[in-house]
């Protein structure tokens, strides 16, 4: 195990800063979801501004090493952005290795990514941050060394050939990941001929996206206490309550301040969400900053361009974390929109209205309505039996008569059939 520090740079002069104290625990708990961490402290380090060279003043990095000294400490994780001059300072001062927090999602994202497409979006994500790193590394370096000016800097020759190298390999990363997402264009086309409704569900990461998932489908989809503990689109087709069978697709959780190489990198892995019939936003109400972070979704959902054009359904998960009083407030303000619901995935409680409105969401009004079928229409008589939508069926000289009872969305479905 390697022994862990995680430092949160308060800076005060930054006035977009989140609270200290919630986010030095989001990012201990980032920590922890990468294997092999001992997890020996942690602080909030307030500055009015950072240091261009280490980030931090002289007195606080002398402090801070004989801190990590006296603990033991192998590897110090800031949640922030670390230059590369100011990681290497900072490295030879404390000796230890350090991950700013884009290097340390990078680090979770590689250890959970389980598919093709989500293996090739992290390497992309990665090469694209050590790219710009290097070459500000090597930039620095020149600038202490000096140069002629006409035939460049004596570490030139590298910086290019390093830069070339890099960008090779994204290219060829880029075409096989072109491969990935058209075959998986190809299932969604597949699974638009079915056609069953996709429900996505998103959440900030950590809100029980994965809890809600496999109670609902009994799938073994990891669901720990962990951040990002799903990382790649898990579908599975589940017969709602009553109701019609749907896809239920569980995304990978959001996070705020993701970094920009991991935002354009993991914009695929939501592309459910894009093809979603309908949005189940998880949030764990239970979280000091619920509503920082059902914000963070809504902003990325919008920026997606589904806001406005998918229907969403808040889920108020973890009601059975909070203290009855915390409870009840949080209940009667949900009663007041016909879009929340307060709800356990651990135990189960509130699922059923919640899928009652899923239903109706999915199906808007059901209608009964008499039809006729000839007896060489068995494909369509199939397709109404398959979906439980025959209430009675009678049989004379010239085929059947059904009474069924459907959505209009079942009803347009049934047209489109071909015998």
């Amino acid at each position: 195990m390697t022994r862990a520090w995680v430092l949160h740079p308060d800076i005060t002069s930054d006035r977009t800063r989140r609270a200290p104290e919630p986010a030095l625990e989001e990012a201990v708990a980032l920590a922890a979801a990468l294997p092999g961490l001992e997890i020996a402290g942690s602080d909030v380090v307030r500055l009015p501004k950072p240091h261009p060279g280490a980030l931090f003043g002289s007195g606080k990095i002398d402090e801070l090493r004989s801190v990590f000294e006296d603990s033991g400490i192998e590897l110090v994780l800031i949640d922030g952005p670390v230059t590369p001059v100011q990681q290497r300072n900072l490295e030879k001062a404390w000796g230890v290795k350090l991950l700013d927090r884009t290097g340390l999602i990078l680090e979770i994202f590689s250890d959970r990514a389980a598919t093709r497409e989500g293996v090739l979006q992290v390497e992309m994500a990665a090469l694209s941050y050590q790219r710009t790193r290097l070459v500000r590394a090597w930039t620095h370096l020149e600038r202490q060394r000096g140069g002629l000016g006409f035939v460049g800097g004596p570490g030139e020759t590298q910086i290019e050939a390093d830069r070339r190298a890099i960008d090779d390999q994204l290219v060829r990363l880029r075409r096989q990941l072109d491969k990935v997402v058209k075959t998986r264009g190809l299932h969604r086309a597949a699974r638009a001929k079915v056609p069953y409704p996709i429900v996505a569900l998103v959440g900030y990461t950590n809100a029980g996206k994965s809890t809600l998932f496999n109670r609902l489908t009994g799938a073994e989809v990891m669901a720990k206490d962990m951040l990002f503990a799903t990382l790649d689109p898990t579908m599975r087709s589940v017969r709602l309550p009553g109701g019609p069978e749907v896809i239920l697709s569980d995304t990978v959780g959001f996070i705020s301040d993701l970094p920009t190489e991991l935002v354009a990198a993991f914009r695929a892995t939501l592309e459910e969400v894009l093809a979603a019939d309908l949005i189940l936003h998880v949030r764990d109400i239970s979280h000091g900053e619920t509503e920082e972070q059902a914000q963070d979704v809504r902003d990325i959902l919008s920026s997606l361009g589904v806001m406005e054009t998918v229907p969403l359904i808040e889920i108020w998960n973890k009601i059975d974390m909070m203290d009855p009083e915390s409870r009840t407030a949080a209940e009667a303000r949900a009663a007041r929109h016909d879009n929340v619901f307060t709800a356990s995935a651990l135990t189960g409680e509130g699922l059923e209205p919640l899928l009652a409105a899923v239903t109706r969401t999915l199906e808007g009004e059901r209608r009964e309505e008499v039809i006729r079928l000839s007896f060489g229409e068995e494909r369509k008589r199939a397709w109404l039996f398959e979906r439980s939508l025959v209430e009675h069926e009678a049989q004379d000289e010239t085929g059947y008569r059904l009474t069924v009872r459907w959505s209009a969305r079942e009803a347009r479905q049934f047209e489109t059939l071909e015998n």
